[in-house]
């Protein structure tokens, strides 16, 4: 209630003692009487709350494209509590709409129910007219009408029927009423053509669609241009008043064919008879209708017209044209007079009728007399009027006469023409004028005067001058007069053009001829003179709402008529009873093509004309062209344009008006111009917004596609600027179905196959998913397959896994964020009717790493086999697949290389014919071969180890023979020098002899190998000892390079026998566990070696200090010869080759069989007393591993002390009864060299000698 009454009642029910709760969603919405503008809903109250319901709510989506549509309330309906249904009303016109509804108690309102379906209004005529409509001048004949369309939600019918009817008439006149429909719904401008020039009309325009017609808008008016008068004057008349003159009468101009304000006359004459240019003689105002036209020729008809002209220009003239001759007159001079035949006593003179007879000639009078200043007695003849020429005889010879020519009309006798004549036969041809000259001052802008000095007459007089011109640079010679009066000296040359140089020549004519022309006159340009035409306007367009813009095209430089020097634009005010004068602006720069007219009135019609000017004047104005000011384009475009994407197919554009000062009026609307991605020409579309709302969605796009926005204002004006492209891209969406899908290679098991990118994406693919399944179980199954395909390549597949004879369907579908549609097809395994059968059963020949498969051709089926294929499968239940394809069908063989293959699998090969119909059936599979490779013998490991030990053995071999022989070479040059050298060791009669100490530094350096051992002598002795059980162990083998030297005592007492105890061999510590032997082994008793001989081979290198610490000095890094070796050694008898040194070189080749050796005695025992142990090893090299050789009388071994674990070399005594043949000698090849001194006391060996090797 408030202080003007009470309100409505509502009225809620309250079960007493329960408390209210939310309600229910209303459900079973159904739509009945669906009209244009409402319909009917059903439906069944939800759960009420526990109280009753307040009111109903219904809610639509409107223009339903997509489920996300925004709801809007479009109806209620309040204190009906137990309503089952509601009638929607005010809804549009042929429109979709989804409804839903909630239902409203005291607590709240209820979730909305489920939406109904989509139903469309019916159609309706439409509600509203086009409003801003504007009508304005376009032409003399037409006018230009401009509305704002209809929004999209006032068609209230099919868009494609929208249109609208355009009705115009004259204005206060009933009758004429004409129409025309435009179509096109986006329409918002028609122009009304074929219209009365300068009239006014009337228009109105109505929306139209497939139901009927809408109201019509307010009429509009609107006058068309202003144009020339359609017809000429009325009653036009014309009458000689005097030889000179004609009085021309004319009437009003129609009303109907003025099309303007009558600005004057104009009347139009010409000669009848001549090509002349008409003249016109102009009459101002539109009060006079006569004109007394003077200056006319005498005697002349003349062709006569009038016309009207206006603002624009000239009007039609009038028909048909006058003809008025003027009054006759005495004649002008008879023209052309010459004198073809001269003698001494006559003369022959011929005319030309006069160029202004001026009526009819009636008779020609010929005069004729002396030229002297006493003779008064003149010749007079009268002839006809056809007569053109006269003889004259009885003259003096050698004289001058004057002949006088005139002629007679109805009005007299009229002008006498002169002419002289020299009675002689001694004429010629005139000489040259002089050179003609221009004085400056005679120079014009359109004319120049020529001087000249006549040459000579050549005795006949000159009868007239030619004159000549050119233009320059270029322009050929031009005659501008033939008849210049003889007597004449100098003449007006006109007609020129402004501001052009030129050149002109003179040359004289008599009754012989023609003289040459004279020198050519210096350059001369004429002076400059006002434009001879106006600039072009190309356009003018209002740029604002009190100014335009004019655009113009200044005319050709040969028009200009001098330097250009700018532009003049007049302008003025547009009033439909009288004319305003005009406002000019002067623009000072030659160079501009355009002005900006500002500070106009607005809503007023302007019109504009344009001139150019130089420093002579200006020159004509422009046609005149209108516009109307007050309405102008915007100038500037929409800002900050901003698109978000919405949907996959849906993009919200929004902007910002154009600036206040640059909308130039109201705006009526934008048009939204887009398009794809550099497809501008391909794909621009429009959408036009008729009212002045700063966003639209834009719908019906592709997924995932990038647009190009640009958007434009318009008012009543036009169009403006496009703001620049904004770019933005819709969102992802599922795929379209793939573009097609082929198989190809079908076989009985197999069929390749591959399909097409979707038609639009909508997005990245990321992948296919195909689906595949036989129509009809196999073997009571029916196994549904799935592959999905990563990526968007490849686009095919080879499905395996198929049952021959069977139908596959199978399906792909591409997916982006979700899956698209799928594509289907059939497809059935196994050869199709009329493709070729089995070929025979291969076999299969193997040949190092390739397969020949071999078959017979099957049956070729209906048409001629094109090739084969090759399949194959693993053995162990494998697919077959297709191994090799597009086999000539010539051949009957294949050969594969086994790198096709996987290594070491067992495979069934088979063959299938293809034709035109297909693949054939399949042949029996071959025997089952294994992909293993066969490598040659030359690719296996151990033929290339052999290879390596066998080159490896030669180059020892290689290497070995040749330092033999180097070394053969070098001992027998020094045999010589040793002959005297002693034998090694002794016997029981003989005595030693030992080497000098300069012998054996020439042995040293000269690399003398010692000795070498007999590896089969050493073999005996071994096989001795074990057999005798000397011992049972190889005593240990020390590395020649890792034995370590001990030599304290020998810088003191280097010249006698060193203690065996301050000389030991030692092994290097990593190598002690190989060659140590154990604590159990033999040892030799080091005093069973008898006594040891003072000047011994060995102790002479031992006792020599520079041998001794040479061994020490030995350096790193020089190759090591052998450490030991055996050899066999020569008898110490005399022998009949003993011509030689007892002692030869280890090469010695020759075999040479010793004696069998003799048992060695048993060992003795320990506990015999010891002897003094002789220095019989010294001064194994720490490098080379050198070991001295013993005497060939002695054994030797080495030993080791108890407790130590280094081996130590000791000479053991020889027997002196055993023969020195009998005892084989042990040489170390090392440098330097050592010797091993034996007892002379016999005593049993008691070892055999190990080899270190």
């Amino acid at each position: 209630m408030t202080s003007k009454g009470q309100g409505q009642l509502s009225s809620s029910t309250i079960s007493s003692g329960v408390p209210p709760e939310m309600p229910g969603p209303p459900t079973n919405i159904a739509i009945s009487n669906i009209g244009p503008r409402s319909v009917a809903l059903q439906f069944k109250p939800g759960y009420d709350g526990k109280t009753s319901i307040s009111r109903w709510q219904v809610e639509a989506q409107i223009g339903i494209i997509g489920e996300n549509e925004e709801w809007v309330m479009v109806h209620q309906l309040p204190n009906e509590p137990d309503a089952r249904s509601l009638e929607v009303l005010e809804l549009n016109p042929y429109t979709s709409y989804r409804f839903r509804m909630r239902q409203v108690n005291i607590v709240g309102t209820s979730p909305p129910s489920q939406p109904s379906r989509k139903i469309q209004t019916l159609q309706a005529p439409p509600d509203i007219s086009p409003y801003n409509v504007t009508l304005r001048t376009a032409s003399e004949t037409s006018l230009w009408l401009r509305w704002v369309p209809l929004p999209e939600w006032e068609y209230n019918g099919d868009q494609e029927l929208v249109g609208y009817r355009v009705q115009y008439s004259r204005a206060a006149s009933k009758e004429g009423v004409l129409s025309h429909v435009i179509s096109d719904r986006l329409e918002r401008e028609f122009t009304i053509e074929d219209l009365e020039e300068w009239t006014e009309y009337e228009v109105r325009v109505q929306a139209i669609n497939g139901m009927g017609s809408g109201p019509w808008s307010q009429p509009v008016q609107g006058r068309t241009r202003e144009s020339v008068p359609s017809c000429g004057p009325t009653n036009v008349s014309a009458f000689a008043t005097t030889s000179s003159s004609i009085l021309v009468r004319w009437g009003e101009v129609p009303q109907a064919d003025r099309n303007g304000l009558i600005l004057g006359y104009k009347v139009v004459y010409k000669d009848k008879g001549s090509d002349s240019v008409p003249q016109y003689w102009v009459v101002e105002g539109n009060t006079s209708h006569s004109v007394q036209l003077s200056g006319l020729g005498k005697y002349v008809l003349y062709e006569i017209q009038v016309l009207a002209f206006t603002r624009i220009g000239d009007g039609r003239s009038s028909r048909p044209s006058i003809l008025e001759r003027t009054l006759d007159d005495v004649p002008g001079p008879p023209v052309g007079i010459l004198f073809p035949e001269v003698r001494t006593g006559s003369v022959r003179l011929i005319w030309q009728p006069p160029a202004q007879p001026n009526g009819i000639i009636l008779a020609y009078q010929i005069t004729h007399r002396r030229n002297t200043s006493n003779s008064n007695a003149a010749t007079v003849d009268v002839l006809s009027p056809s007569a053109r020429q006269y003889t004259a005889s009885g003259l003096k010879p050698e004289s001058v006469y004057v002949f006088r020519l005139t002629a007679q009309t109805r009005k007299g006798w009229g002008e006498a023409a002169e002419a002289l004549v020299v009675t002689t036969e001694k004429r010629a041809r005139p000489q040259p004028a002089s050179r003609p000259t221009v004085p400056q001052e005679d120079v014009q802008a359109r004319s120049v005067m020529l001087s000249w000095e006549p040459g000579s007459d050549g005795l006949s007089p000159v009868r007239y001058y030619t004159v000549q011109y050119r233009e320059l640079p270029d322009s050929n010679w031009t005659v501008h007069s033939a008849s210049v009066n003889h007597e004449a000296s100098s003449y007006i040359v006109d007609s020129l053009k402004p501001f052009t140089s030129y050149q002109f020549r003179v040359k004289a004519t008599n009754d012989i001829g023609d003289s040459e022309y004279s020198q050519e006159s210096e350059a001369v340009t004429t002076l400059q003179d006002a434009p001879d035409k106006a600039p072009t306007i190309l356009s003018v367009t209002p740029h604002t709402t009190t100014s335009v813009l004019v655009r113009w095209e200044p005319p050709a430089e040969k028009q200009i008529n001098g330097v250009l020097l700018g532009f003049r634009v007049r302008y003025r005010e547009l009033q439909y009873d009288h004319l305003r004068s005009f406002t000019i602006r002067t623009i000072n720069s030659p160079a501009s093509n355009w002005a900006e007219l500002t500070d106009l009135s607005k809503h007023k019609r302007y019109e504009i004309r344009l001139s150019v000017y130089n420093a002579m004047g200006e020159g004509p104005t422009s046609t005149p062209q209108e516009v109307f000011v007050g309405e102008a384009v915007p100038t500037a475009p929409p800002q900050s344009v901003t698109i978000q994407s919405s949907t996959a197919t849906q993009l919200d554009v929004t902007w910002s008006p154009p600036p206040l000062d640059s909308q130039n009026g109201d705006i009526q609307g934008y048009k939204i111009y887009f398009w794809e991605f550099q497809l501008q020409n391909e794909t621009e579309r429009l959408r036009t917004m008729f009212l002045p709302e700063l966003g639209v969605k834009i719908k019906n796009l592709t997924g995932y596609t990038t647009y190009m926005i640009s958007v434009a204002a318009f008012n009543a004006a036009g169009d403006g600027p496009r703001s620049p492209p904004t770019r933005g891209r819709t969102q992802q969406a599922a795929p379209s179905r793939p573009s097609f899908l082929h198989f190809s290679e079908l076989t009985t098991t197999s069929v390749n196959m591959s399909w097409g990118e979707p038609g639009q994406a909508n997005g990245i693919i990321e992948g296919y998913r195909l689906v595949y399944e036989p129509c009809t179980p196999v073997d009571g199954v029916s196994k549904i397959v799935t592959v999905d395909v990563k990526g968007s390549t490849p686009l095919w597949m080879k499905i395996k896994d198929l049952a021959d004879g069977v139908t596959y369907n199978f399906r792909i579908r591409a997916k982006t964020l979700t899956y698209g549609p799928e594509m289907e097809a059939n497809i059935t395994t196994g050869p199709g009717e009329g493709a070729p059968g089995p070929p025979g059963e291969p076999f299969i020949s193997r040949y190092g790493t390739a397969l020949t498969l071999h078959w017979t051709s099957g049956d070729p089926g209906r048409a001629p086999i094109t090739c084969y294929v090759i399949e194959a499968r693993p053995s162990d239940e494998g697919l077959w697949d297709i191994l090799i394809k597009d086999i000539p069908k010539e051949v009957t063989s294949y050969t594969l290389n086994l790198d096709m293959l996987r290594e070491g699998v067992t495979y069934d090969f088979r063959v299938i014919g293809v034709n035109d119909y297909g693949y054939g059936s399949p042949s029996a599979p071959s025997p089952s071969i294994s992909a293993q490779k066969v490598s040659p013998f030359y690719e296996e490991w151990w033929f290339l180890v052999v290879i390596a030990l066998v080159g490896l053995i030669f180059i020892l071999l290689l290497v070995f023979i040749l330092i033999i022989r180097g070394q053969s070479k070098k001992y027998t040059k020094k045999a010589d020098s040793v002959s005297s050298y002693p034998h090694l060791g002794s016997h029981s009669n003989s005595t030693s002899l030992p080497l000098s100490h300069g012998e054996m530094v020439r042995l040293d350096e000269g690399r003398f190998p010692a000795l070498e051992l007999n590896n089969r002598r050493l073999s005996v002795k071994n096989s001795f000892c074990r057999k005798n059980g000397i011992y049972t162990r190889s005593p240990p083998r020390p590395s020649p390079g890792s034995l370590h030297y001990s030599d304290e005592d020998v810088s003191t007492k280097y010249n006698d026998l060193i203690p065996a105890e301050n000389s030991s061999l030692t092994e290097k510590p990593s190598e002690i566990s190989d060659s140590q032997g154990s604590d159990s082994e033999y040892e030799v008793d080091q005093n069973r070696g008898g006594q040891q001989k003072t000047h011994s081979f060995v102790n002479h290198y031992i006792s020599d200090p520079t041998y001794y610490n040479s061994w020490r000095r030995q350096q790193k890094g020089v190759s090591r010869p052998p450490a030991y070796g055996y050899t066999q050694p020569e008898p110490l008898h005399p022998h009949p080759l003993d011509d030689q040194d007892p002692i030869q070189p280890t090469t010695n080749t020759t075999p040479r069989h010793p004696p069998p050796l003799p048992p060695l005695p048993p060992l003795l025992p320990r506990a015999l007393s010891p002897s003094p142990q002789p220095q019989g090893l010294q001064g194994l090299h720490s490098q080379g591993g050198l070991i001295q050789g013993l005497a060939p009388q002695c054994q030797g071994t080495l030993f080791r002390p108890k407790g130590s674990r280094t081996p130590t070399p000791s000479l053991l005594s020889c027997s002196v009864s055993e023969p020195p043949s009998q005892h084989g000698t042990l040489l170390y090849s090392s440098r330097p060299p050592s010797s091993l001194g034996c007892s002379s006391t016999q005593q049993p060996p008691t070892a055999g000698f190990s080899s270190f090797v």
